[in-house]
């Protein structure tokens, strides 16, 4: 029971791999908030957590919204008393080049990848601190450290998301918080999936692509889900500032 006794909120925790951390942050013993804007999905996900005999409420959040983020992290204190866990998972995104790009759809990226990690981080800290410390991770990806082909919006967020990360663990390192990345490769969830919509390709051909790395396969929502725990966990108590990736190795040459 890695966190037994604490309280974490997840943002996107109605389906991939915000679901898979919401539920295995519950059975390691964590009182879970699952936020999502898909409040049917999110629902589904706090019951299933209660239902295994764990704590957790469901509450729907467009994470791009301020008022909306300081409501679910209002309500996620009084149900559990704090905050001790943030996962900023939260995203979307737009498969195209900076050309066919609108500015409504450059826009809507920003606001879901990076205002979210700026607002949620914003209301989250001082209770956090309050607390006497405790952990955030960002949800970035292997295309904020290296450039991909025909998304140029989604590219720009996630290194935004792993330079916030870097600049909250130096702001926020003295009141106890550690502030940690993860950066996944393609893994099998609705979004993987939406990109071979988007560009137009046969969907078990884009799939067969994106295994195009060292261990020949995708990522699944519950391999990002343990590095996610990792991070969040005592087990990481001097890692901050780091950025983990995640990706069979797709990176790696």
């Amino acid at each position: 029971m890695q966190l037994e006794d604490k309280a974490a909120l997840v943002t996107g925790g109605a389906s991939g791999i915000g679901r898979a951390t919401a539920l295995l942050f519950a059975r390691e013993g964590a009182a879970v908030a699952v936020a999502d804007i898909d409040a049917s999905g999110a629902q589904l996900v706090a019951q299933e957590i209660v239902g295994r005999g764990g704590q957790a409420f469901a509450i729907q959040t467009d994470v791009a919204q301020a008022d909306d983020c300081r409501r679910a992290v209002d309500h996620t204190v009084k149900a559990f008393g704090g905050i001790d866990i943030l996962f900023n998972n939260a995203g979307i995104i737009r498969r195209a080049d900076v050309v066919e790009t609108t500015e409504d759809e450059w826009d809507q990226v920003m606001a879901v990848n990076v205002r979210s990690v700026f607002l949620m981080c914003k209301y989250v800290v001082p209770i956090i601190a309050a607390r006497g410390g405790g952990a955030i991770v960002n949800a970035g990806s292997g295309w904020g450290l290296v450039g991909g082909r025909q998304a140029v919006s989604y590219c720009a967020s996630k290194a935004a998301v792993v330079n916030m990360t870097r600049a909250m663990a130096l702001d926020h390192g003295p009141q106890g918080i550690r502030v940690n990345c993860v950066c996944p490769g393609d893994t099998d969830t609705g979004m993987l999936r939406s990109e071979a919509q988007q560009l137009g390709a046969a969907e078990i051909e884009f799939l067969a692509g994106a295994a195009d790395r060292p261990l020949g396969r995708v990522g699944t929502p519950e391999e990002i889900a343990r590095a996610v725990l990792y991070l969040a966990s005592d087990a990481a108590s001097f890692v901050t500032g780091t950025v983990l990736v995640i990706d069979g190795g797709g990176l790696a040459g």
